[in-house]
């Protein structure tokens, strides 16, 4: 079993970057050791080029996401730990581009015409998109098939994206393997559980942001103890108790998101919050929520502002995995060269 994501490298890490995705990965780590599975985890910066981007950004911005990974649990090669999981960054396994090239000539124009995000991400102006954006769908079916990953896991966003690749896959087996055994491994979804949707703590109504122009408006991974409180102080919310039952929230926005974040950081439901909470004011539970967040949130800033710092060691983790990871994707490359008759020296 082998188990293959990757993450765009995003800068100014809050908290729903934590509770809608990093977290989820930390889990699938501790539970694929379990299971005897192997992760692989990227940061895909060859993705980030499809859309514009800053280069000196995105290397920040790659450092940072390594360093959040890091900081909140994944055990990666190179690292302090065991080095349970790899984790690297794309264009340090060349690899991945020069698959994508290669399925190229098996996906179709109309299978990447029918991606819904190609048509969201270059909305009216496609005759101004970048090709990367298009074939984006190709890249990502490589950077599973390279290395013959058995599962995935998928959010509601992608499961278009792991159809394709498993498309590519089969036409693949079949168009260059009808005499022995299929070269790609099609992979099977995980379909994490779900994940927590962390809103503004300014509007209720507004996912938490790195571009509102607001700092108030979310809690950084950077942010210490006494700023978290703070933020939560002023969290907008109303004048009215918390409800006893979820059904108490419909309208409440606000309070909702609060109920909410209490729920994810404690790994709760919002009816078990409610349970403790409900006729209570803010007054209250605002200062119970904050506390939860530096509980669990202060120990990983502490790593995380200590890691980000440390360019050198980071460096070095995405370098070691990146080697191995190449090591892996080294046979599948050359196989699905020979499939297709290509001469190599």
């Amino acid at each position: 079993m082998r188990i293959v994501s990757g993450i765009q490298p995003t800068g100014n890490l809050h908290l729903g970057n934590y509770l809608g995705a990093i977290r989820n990965w930390v889990h699938m780590h501790i539970a694929a050791e379990y299971a005897g599975a192997e992760c692989l985890f990227f940061l895909a910066d060859l993705h980030a080029i499809s859309m514009a981007h800053s280069p000196a950004q995105l290397a920040a911005h790659t450092r940072e996401m390594a360093a959040a990974l890091l900081a909140c649990g994944i055990d990666a090669v190179g690292g302090e730990g065991e080095g349970r999981s790899l984790l690297f960054n794309q264009a340090q396994v060349p690899q991945h581009a020069e698959l994508q090239w290669l399925l190229t000539g098996t996906a179709r124009m109309g299978w990447l015409n029918r991606m819904t995000q190609w048509k969201d991400k270059a909305g009216k102006n496609r005759e101004g998109a970048s090709v990367a954006l298009f074939t984006y769908p190709v890249l990502q079916a490589a950077d599973v098939l390279l290395y013959n990953a058995t599962h995935v896991p998928v959010g509601e966003d992608q499961k278009q994206h792991l159809e394709l690749a498993r498309d590519i896959a089969a036409k693949f087996n079949n168009d260059f393997c009808p005499q022995g055994a299929p070269l790609f491994t099609l992979p099977a979804p995980i379909i994490p559980g779900q994940a927590a949707r962390i809103m503004s703590l300014r509007d209720g109504t507004a996912k938490m942001s790195k571009s509102d122009p607001s700092d108030m408006s979310r809690i950084n991974l950077t942010d210490d103890a006494d700023t978290i409180m703070a933020k939560v102080r002023k969290a907008k919310s109303d004048a009215d108790a918390l409800p006893s039952e979820v059904a108490g929230l419909a309208g409440r926005a606000e309070a909702a998101n609060l109920v909410g974040i209490y729920a994810a950081m404690a790994d709760t439901s919002a009816e078990a919050v409610l349970a403790e909470f409900g006729g209570r004011g803010f007054g209250v539970f605002k200062p119970a929520l904050g506390e939860l967040l530096v509980a669990h949130l202060a120990p990983i800033n502490a790593r995380f502002l200590e890691l980000r710092a440390d360019h050198t060691h980071l460096d070095g983790i995405l370098r070691d995995g990146a080697a191995r990871a190449r090591t892996l994707a080294t046979p599948t490359l050359a196989a699905a060269y020979a499939a297709l008759g290509l001469l190599r020296g």
